[in-house]
């Protein structure tokens, strides 16, 4: 597993707020999106393909404004595992500079059961 996953996105109107920025409800958006993404892409090589991330916690923390025109590149990967809890980092840059950097917390939850899972602490070092 590439634990290090990423994309580009260029920034248009439906991201700007009225202070003519990128709205920063926006960038909560693209942070569950790209984890999701990220998942989607690797959750069939892991013992738990039928499961489902859930949020649980969310820091962001704003560095620079990004405008309307601007490339974004959004980088992710997940941390080692904290009891329950999976830690995952999102990464903004605009012109190689980090404009947003954000910290989750996800819990994975069995999709029959509605439970949360305990995972391996070593869980992802076995998808390397």
């Amino acid at each position: 597993m590439n634990l290090i996953y990423q994309k580009q996105i260029q920034v248009t109107e439906e991201h700007i707020d009225r202070n003519k920025h990128v709205n920063n409800v926006q960038y909560v958006h693209w942070v569950e999106e790209i984890a999701g993404e990220h998942w989607e892409k690797v959750k069939e090589k892991t013992e738990y393909p039928e499961d489902i991330w859930m949020l649980v916690d969310h820091h962001i923390q704003y560095k620079k404004q990004v405008y309307l025109g601007d490339v974004i590149t959004v980088k992710t990967y997940p941390k080692a595992p904290e009891g329950i809890r999976q830690p995952r980092k999102v990464e903004f840059y605009c012109n190689d500079q980090l404009v947003v950097d954000s910290s989750t917390l996800w819990v994975l939850v069995d999709s029959k059961t509605q439970k949360i899972k305990r995972l391996e602490s070593d869980w992802l070092d076995k998808l390397g």
